[in-house]
């Protein structure tokens, strides 16, 4: 165990704490979803909020974020060690929490085939809510919520990430449904079609016969995620929401 320096005295500095809080998204039914849980305690008793909680004194951040997600969700330890959770910022505002100062490491995901969760820890329950539409959420967590949503709309900019919410062999229809959801905007469909296709390792044509889809008896090609990780160019999205 380490010791304090000569002369140096801890004490003469206020204590804080430090949290973790995680906007973990998923696009289901064709919507954006978020996992919200509900505050089983106070501050903000039965107010929804995005999972987190108290780093304890010997782990890390990031283990702290593992930790919390699964004692508030129910999701299995094994599952959410095997989640890729992005480092979003950290949130320093002296009053955020009204209970003492508090500073939070605040954790960003876009994951595909999450089960539905299931309340514990102190959360009374959780579940994922529409990610247009999260009313009114405790501490500053509708500021860490938009603060997310940009960062996973930036990362399907710049990543295949998108693909992995198709299934194994998809048209560029799909493809675009995906983007349409976590964008909330409508794109034009060549002009969609024209930069997948020109964007090395994004997506590779299944060999075969194509499938019907939309009920116009209109064929449309399969493609399957390329070998690609990073898009080059990136692929941006239009200015503006359309909801």
């Amino acid at each position: 165990m380490s010791t304090a320096p000569e002369g140096y005295d801890p004490h003469a500095f206020v204590p804080f704490a430090v949290t973790v809080d995680l906007a973990v998204f998923t696009v289901r039914e064709a919507r954006l979803h978020v996992l919200l849980v509900e505050r089983g305690g106070e501050p903000y008793k039965g107010r929804w909020a995005l999972p987190g909680g108290f780093i304890l004194p010997r782990e890390s951040a990031e283990e702290a974020a593992r930790r919390e997600l699964a004692e508030e969700t129910g999701l299995t330890q094994g599952a959410v060690g095997g989640l890729h959770l992005e480092q979003l910022r950290t949130y320093t505002e002296p009053d955020r929490d009204p209970r003492m100062r508090v500073v939070s490491v605040a954790y960003a995901a876009l994951l595909p085939d999450l089960p539905e969760p299931r309340g514990g820890g102190d959360a009374a329950s959780a579940r994922w809510w529409d990610a247009t539409d999260p009313g009114d959420l405790a501490f500053d967590h509708e500021r860490i919520l938009a603060d997310a949503y940009d960062r996973i709309g930036a990362k399907l900019e710049y990543t295949c990430l998108a693909t992995a919410f198709c299934p194994p062999e998809f048209t560029l229809g799909e493809l675009q449904q995906v983007y349409e959801t976590v964008w909330g905007v409508e794109l034009d469909r060549p002009n969609f079609r024209r930069k997948v296709l020109a964007t090395p390792g994004f997506v590779e044509a299944v060999e075969g016969s194509p499938r019907r889809t939309g009920g116009r008896g209109k064929p449309a090609a399969l493609y399957r995620a390329g070998a690609a990780a990073a898009l080059h160019p990136p692929l941006l999205r239009p200015e503006g929401r359309t909801e």
